[in-house]
């Protein structure tokens, strides 16, 4: 038997060849998926480990956190009985001091109601009085009373100071005397006469019967009144009655 020493260097070198390329090709990309498999379970049952110390933990907070809760449902069990005794205690004063508020209430409504009818009283009182008075007084509305009416209103414009006279001169439309009762021919003339002269000016006046004057004489332009009546001495007297009440 001849052995071919050609052949089998060239056989040994073909192994070599294909030694080389199945540790470059094969051999290191499979160790190396081997030791990151490895080192991927090694992670795993580090966090495993990991997550089991957490539940440990977790556990013995809960075991921890249930004696607190008895502890404090004790607490609070006898804080509820003391806040309760307490509030039982407060609720039985206030009780006493709102009926104490309530009597007190009802005794000043009681008072007010007696004051506040007592001033309805006299202002219906009043207001009757005042009713009767002029019913009476309107009988008395003679022509010496309307001129003695008529000298009021001559003094009071006469009083008036002259800013205010000058506004009355200058106002706008006809200036109005208000008389109790129809005043024609010498005694419309003559009461217009008096109270131009009294205005110091020329103006142009026009006389307006309302007998709810009663008796008497007033003055009245758009911006201006000047009160000079039975009707409103009577009106005074009230609104003195209801302010005195």
């Amino acid at each position: 038997m001849t052995l071919d020493l050609w052949g089998l260097g060239l056989q040994a070198i073909n192994v070599l060849i294909l030694v080389w390329l199945l540790s470059r090709v094969f051999w290191r990309p499979v160790a190396g998926a081997i030791t990151r498999r490895q080192e991927a379970a090694q992670a795993m049952l580090d966090e495993g480990k990991t997550a089991q110390a957490k539940a440990d933990a977790a556990l013995a907070e809960v075991a921890e956190t249930r004696k607190g809760i008895a502890a404090e449902r004790d607490a609070i069990l006898a804080e509820a009985k003391a806040a309760a005794d307490t509030v039982a205690k407060a609720t039985q004063k206030d009780a006493q001091t709102t009926a104490d508020t309530l009597l007190a209430a009802v005794h000043t409504a009681i008072d007010r109601d007696r004051t506040t009818a007592r001033k309805e009283n006299a202002t219906r009182a009043a207001k009757l009085s005042a009713e009767i008075a002029a019913r009476l007084l309107g009988q008395f509305n003679t022509p010496a009373v309307q001129a003695a009416f008529l000298t009021q209103l001559v003094e009071a414009i006469a009083g008036m100071s002259d800013s205010d006279r000058a506004g009355l001169l200058a106002s706008e439309g006809d200036i109005e005397i208000i008389t109790a009762t129809d005043t024609e021919g010498a005694e419309k003339a003559r009461i217009e006469q008096a109270v131009t002269d009294a205005l110091g000016g020329v103006v142009s006046l026009r006389l307006v019967t309302d007998l709810n004057l009663i008796a008497g004489l007033e003055l009245r332009s758009a911006h201006f009144v000047l009160h000079n009546s039975w009707r409103a001495d009577l009106e005074t007297i009230l609104k003195e009655v209801e302010n005195a009440g």
